[in-house]
């Protein structure tokens, strides 16, 4: 079973959620909502802040992937998206998509009230 950890509290990431979640199989996949849980990751070393920052995805080996890679293996596990993930694991394209990914995750968490929450919080503790 793929895991995944998203951000409840974001709009478009709820949305997006979402729709995964209709069109995935039955079973297929764990959704954990990091906003609403700040351990959902700790027991892997992840901040609550690095969870809200950027999607999180634990493959069936229990091998934990970020940002670009996460959304790879959830489009793998998704009817219709498995196609699309060969293309965004290209050698040539995952550098430039995960650059873009990168960008708006910062731009996307630094104008949410509880991503900074979440960050002054980490910088606190």
């Amino acid at each position: 079973m793929i895991k995944v950890y998203y951000d409840g509290k974001c709009g478009l990431c709820s949305r997006e959620i979402a729709y995964y979640k209709r069109i995935a199989p039955s079973g297929r996949f764990d959704w954990r909502d990091a906003s609403r849980d700040r351990s959902v990751l700790a027991e892997r070393g992840v901040s609550q802040a690095d969870a809200l920052r950027w999607m999180h995805a634990e493959d069936d080996a229990g091998a934990l992937h970020v940002g670009v890679d996460a959304f790879i293996v959830i489009w793998r596990g998704l009817p219709w998206w498995r196609r699309l993930a060969p293309i965004i694991a290209a050698p040539v394209v995952r550098p430039a998509a995960s650059w873009v990914y990168r960008r708006f995750a910062a731009w996307r968490f630094s104008r949410l009230t509880h991503c900074q929450l979440a960050a002054a919080d980490e910088k606190g503790a």
